[in-house]
């Protein structure tokens, strides 16, 4: 049996794997690859990483990890586990932390910079215990006062410089307080076990990226039903639901009179503002059509009641937050819009449909179309928001906020429809 020499002033290179650190470093190895391949995800890997660490003796005072992401509101997630609470804490960064002077002046930018300059895998340490000259990031400083004495970062890619489709990349950070710092056996069982560890993480973050993709491109419920599977074409299923379909009211014009750019503003924020109703109450944004957008509200038969009650609280809420919103724009100068709102309920098939390499996970059916003909009578009757007779009669209108206006032909519906509205016009 070989024993285990220290290269000078590097980490020990292991010899022979009998060894009790070769040992330590192959259990650890086996730990997650199989931690992997039963697909663990990102915080159970890194509690379960940090944890066989103390176990190793390794004398872990504070502990950090963290990924890039595809999302339009995060850029990132992380997990930072501390000794004195033995736990981890899971953390989102907003895409503007990520330009701030405190992200450019940290660690983790500085070995991010390394990989985009064509350095592979690269590495930090800090002694901080032997001098200000160890403490030349803030961070390093606000550790070295709450104890610490010795810190190690290091920077993975997923693919060469970053492969964008799982993320660019894993970062780690590792502080001890123990005087004298991590020792060399500590020091080589964290840079022979993180690769391994990295190889998990990033499997767990590929599935992390695609079902963010999935549900921010399709929406929740769709996204996770695509992400499992259903992605055959031509399978679909009846469903009922309530169909929310809406639309700007004379969009051709305000979109001629404004640059691209001030356009697009104002549809993130009419859109955000209908979104927002529903969301809370079991809404998903089935697909933005343009200026339009339909939404569904699915259901079992014996909620079909308290179903349409959501949507028609969905309905006046988001009417009257629009009103606000073109207040609050007008004063600032900027355009904005009217909006047209349908309700309707029924039953539609809900699935695949499309080409053979190009599908759309839709709905289709009578019900689909005759919501969107009754919104194209919001601008002849003068009124924001229309309901259907199915819909009226679904609901329980307890407080009479609903009139019938009548009955109006439906383009390509051969029997005339009635058609109600709430009995006190929302102002948009």
């Amino acid at each position: 049996m070989e024993a285990i020499v220290p290269a000078p002033q590097t980490p020990l290179q292991v010899q022979s794997f009998d060894a009790p650190l070769g040992r330590r470093i192959i259990d650890l190895h086996i730990w997650a690859v199989r931690a992997g391949l039963r697909g663990a995800g990102a915080y159970d890997l890194f509690d379960g990483y940090c944890q066989r660490l103390v176990v190793d003796r390794v004398p872990l005072w504070r502990a950090h990890a963290a990924m890039e992401t595809l999302h339009p509101q995060w850029a990132g997630y992380g997990y930072t586990w501390r000794r004195d609470l033995n736990a981890i804490q899971p953390e989102q960064y907003a895409r503007e932390q990520f330009s701030g002077a405190e992200w450019l002046g940290s660690t983790m930018y500085d070995l991010v910079r390394r990989v985009r300059e064509g350095e592979q895998e690269p590495s930090m340490r800090r002694r901080l215990e032997a001098g200000p000259e160890q403490r030349d990031f803030p961070a390093l400083n606000e550790f070295f006062s709450q104890g610490a004495t010795d810190y190690f970062a290091q920077l993975f890619s997923f693919g060469e410089h970053g492969d964008r489709a799982h993320g660019s990349g894993i970062v780690y950070s590792f502080t001890t307080d123990r005087l004298g710092g991590f020792d060399d056996g500590d020091m080589t069982l964290l840079q022979a076990t993180l690769p391994a560890l990295s190889l998990a993480m990033k499997a767990d973050a590929g599935h992390v990226i695609a079902s963010a993709l999935l549900q921010t491109y399709l929406g929740e419920q769709t996204g996770k039903r695509v992400h499992s599977g259903a992605i055959e074409r031509g399978s679909v299923e009846s469903i009922n639901a309530v169909l929310w379909y809406a639309d700007i009211r004379g969009f051709t014009p305000t979109s001629d009179a404004h640059p691209g750019p001030v356009i697009i503003d104002l549809l993130d924020h009419v859109f955000e503002t209908m979104a927002a109703a529903l969301r809370s109450r079991g809404g998903e944004v089935l697909k933005f059509l343009g200026d339009g957008m339909l939404a569904t509200l699915p259901f079992a038969a014996a909620d079909r009641a308290a179903t349409c009650q959501r949507a028609l609280d969905a309905a006046v809420e988001a009417m009257r937050e629009l009103a606000a919103l073109n207040v609050a724009r007008a004063a600032a100068g900027q355009p904005v819009a009217t909006v047209d709102l349908a309700l309707h309920v029924g039953e539609v098939l809900y699935g695949n449909v499309g080409a053979a390499d190009r599908l759309d996970f839709t709905v289709v059916g009578p019900a689909v179309n005759e919501v969107a003909r009754i919104e194209a009578w919001c601008e002849p009757l003068d009124r924001a928001v229309l309901i259907s007779a199915e819909f009226a009669a679904a609901v329980q209108d307890t407080e009479n906020r609903l009139e019938s206006l009548g009955r109006y032909n439906l383009r390509g519906i051969r029997e005339a429809k009635e058609i109600f509205a709430l009995a006190s016009p929302v102002q948009s």
